[in-house]
């Protein structure tokens, strides 16, 4: 190709993100012919198939996954160049767009979200909350700036993201004073047969718990399951079951949920803000990280 047509490229690089024709040619706001019309251009002047019909929808070719990591990183270039192009005025706040995992205990992503407000620089902050993946491709394409996760980037992610190390903390079990009057005692063998409350299977946090439970052989009553970790705070405070939580954030709960400490378990939950710099630039970013 002597010349690329980043119009082509754009269309493609759509298409393959949303994995459908339709739903990209709707994002768009052209119609699936004008779409593959466009793909097909680009398809042409390389040689070679980029897309294929999978299902209903479509994969990329083993070319197409190539030229597809080359456009992120073309797009996301051209999104850092409009922002330097753009400047930042003199007195108005700097934005931080923050991404942050369904499954992260929301009191502890604040918690480091407050260390990039800690800047005499005024700042605006616009978050948001979704699975890893699709914060990620937000992120990509420098629509956020960080991504807070309970997890590092699963490496099958085919994106130029950096996982910096926020912090480490055990899981302490806490329940109502009630029930953590009752369970206290000869920790955490009294656990056995205890009524739990747990997060989805989904999560980290549970299979650390159920990893720990096993090893301890601890057979827990689970009286429910949530996905939402706030939700699950709820029921705890109501004495549905006693639960387990990062013990960085142990006060904030008892203190807002009126739980009390049962016992620190063995388990240790790792934290971490996905970016796409290795050496962060963004003041903000800069600080969380720290």
């Amino acid at each position: 190709m002597e010349w690329l047509n980043y119009h082509h490229l754009f269309y493609f690089w759509t298409a393959a993100r949303e994995g459908s024709m339709t739903k990209a040619a709707q994002k768009m706001h052209v119609t699936p012919a004008t779409l593959s019309i466009q793909i097909r251009e680009l398809e042409k002047a390389a040689g070679c198939q980029l897309l294929k019909k999978s299902g209903r929808g479509i994969a990329l070719t083993d070319m197409g996954e190539t030229v597809y990591r080359y456009a992120s990183d073309i797009f996301a270039l051209g999104e850092e160049l409009k922002g330097a192009v753009r400047g930042h005025p003199a007195g108005t706040p700097l934005l931080l767009r923050v991404g942050v995992k369904d499954a992260m205990p929301k009191l502890l992503a604040y918690k480091f979200l407050q260390k990039g407000l800690g800047s005499d620089q005024p700042i605006r902050v616009v978050c948001r909350e979704g699975e890893v993946d699709h914060l990620v491709s937000e992120l990509a394409v420098h629509r956020l700036d960080v991504v807070l996760s309970d997890t590092p980037l699963d490496p099958s992610m085919k994106f130029r993201v950096y996982s910096h190390l926020l912090e480490e903390s055990t899981v302490t079990i806490v329940g109502t004073p009630k029930l953590a009057n009752r369970y206290r005692k000869n920790f955490p063998h009294c656990l056995d047969q205890a009524p739990f409350i747990l997060p989805t299977v989904d999560t980290v946090l549970r299979r650390s718990l159920d990893q720990w439970f096993s090893e301890s052989s601890i057979k827990p009553i689970i009286r429910g399951e949530f996905e939402d970790a706030a939700m699950l705070k709820i029921a705890g405070e109501s004495g549905m079951g006693i639960f387990g939580i990062p013990t960085m954030i142990l006060s904030e709960v008892c203190n807002r949920y009126g739980v009390r400490a049962i016992g620190e378990t063995p388990i240790i939950e790792r934290y971490y803000a996905l970016s796409v710099e290795r050496k962060i630039e963004h003041p903000a970013v800069l600080m969380i990280t720290h």
